[in-house]
């Protein structure tokens, strides 16, 4: 008698746990494996690993670094002036 209190008063619970459970073991079965997602995505794997190695092999591991350049600027500002639209020579120009 006890206990069918203790049900009623949590058939919301029990119903969501034994739903939640259903639907876990129904996406567990019909989920494909993990070997054959590899079997499907393996060229795509294999060519991203011989291109990163191939970068690193003939780029090198590229160094971040703070320090001045040869030119008196700093990592990346040129690059930065080139993407904003800066022209690199705007005092020089106005000297002329």
């Amino acid at each position: 008698m006890d206990v069918t209190k203790m049900l009623v008063q949590y058939k919301y619970h029990i119903t969501i746990a034994i739903a939640f459970s259903l639907s876990l073991s129904f996406m567990l079965y019909a989920a494909p494996r993990i070997m054959t997602i590899l079997a499907y995505f393996w060229p795509l794997f294999a060519s991203t690993t011989i291109f990163l190695a191939a970068i690193i092999a003939f780029g090198g591991v590229s160094k971040f670094s703070t320090e001045d350049h040869g030119h008196g600027e700093k990592a990346g500002e040129g690059l930065l002036d080139y993407v904003t639209g800066v022209p690199e020579h705007t005092e020089e120009a106005r000297n002329f």
